[in-house]
């Protein structure tokens, strides 16, 4: 009978689509899961990975015994992490991804009770706004949107994050205000390009009664992500288009005045991206229970939408 550290190695290289990615999945070196895999291929009489330069193409076979296996590892592993969820105190490097500024902001401050509460667990952040290939990477979960949802990982929606146009009293002392997003374009205005397409970010916003309108923006400076766009913004270099958990603060102080108070945009969910409950292991399980447990009773979907109270115009 085939050891599951074999059929683990040969699944997780399917999913990955090669032998460094599982392995870093598995904490193996990838000398390892190759070993492991060129076993099981011996004992089963058959090559189940077509190999190349350019990485893991499953033959024929593979793919027949792909589908006939992974379910039946799932339902093992289940078994597995189900017995340390509940025998033993969650432990490990907890591999976390998250937006520089969102995380910052309102993860790292959940860290304090979270580790009060499982010491045994190490969080091992990385903070990056460009969307990431989760099970390649290793990562346990991450927090943010847009990220593509592979076989194997599921996501638990937190909230919705909403777009606000803004800028400082300075910048637009002696101009008049828009009237609608088209009229941003009379302004001068601090754009994103995205750092992996090399587009120039687009917005369409919405009105309470419904209607959508394209943002139209004149770029007096461009930068690659949105963690810059407020500073630029609180500096006085123009309009910026401002995700509200970074804007609030600064329109409850003065700093910023809301532009087009009646219009927004949603950029989609912000959610929680974790591998299918039955494989959770304990510190992971726990993590996203805390997670979702804190932006209930802090109400911090609130903060990322414009719903979460007033917001000075």
């Amino acid at each position: 009978m085939e050891t599951l550290a074999n059929l683990e190695s040969f699944v997780r290289s399917a999913e990955t689509g090669s032998f460094s990615a599982a392995a870093r999945r598995l904490a193996l070196t990838p000398a390892a899961v190759s070993r492991n895999v060129a076993q099981l291929e011996r004992n089963l009489g058959v090559r189940l990975f077509q190999r190349s330069t350019r990485g893991l193409t499953l033959s024929e076979a593979g793919e027949r015994f792909l589908q006939t296996v992974q379910s039946g590892l799932d339902s093992i592993q289940g078994a597995i992490a189900d017995i340390t969820l509940n025998a033993g105190q969650p432990a490990g490097v907890l591999k976390l991804s998250a937006a520089p500024g969102f995380g910052m902001d309102y993860l790292l401050p959940l860290m304090p009770a979270f580790l009060a509460r499982y010491p045994a667990v190490t969080p091992d952040w990385h903070f990056d706004n460009r969307p990431l290939d989760l099970i390649a990477g290793g990562f346990d979960a991450a927090i943010g949107g847009g990220f593509e949802l592979p076989p194997g990982m599921v996501a638990r929606e937190l909230g919705r994050l909403h777009v606000i146009a803004v800028a400082s009293p300075a910048f637009m002392r002696g101009k008049r205000r828009p009237k609608d997003p088209a009229g941003l374009a009379e302004l001068a205005g601090i754009v994103m390009r995205s750092p992996m397409s090399g587009r120039i970010r687009s917005y369409v916003m919405r009105n309470s009664a419904g209607a959508e309108m394209a943002v139209v923006q004149k770029p007096v400076m461009t930068v690659n992500g949105p963690d810059a766009i407020f500073p630029a913004t609180l500096l006085g270099l123009g309009v910026g288009m401002v995700a509200v958990p970074h804007a609030r603060p600064h329109l409850e102080s003065g700093a910023l005045v809301r532009l087009l108070p009646d219009w927004h945009c949603d950029v989609g969910p912000v959610s929680l991206y974790f591998t299918s409950q039955k494989l959770l292991p304990a510190k992971t399980r726990v993590f996203v229970d805390f997670v979702t447990e804190a932006f209930r009773a802090q109400k911090l979907a609130q903060v990322l939408s414009i719903h979460g109270g007033d917001l000075e115009s």
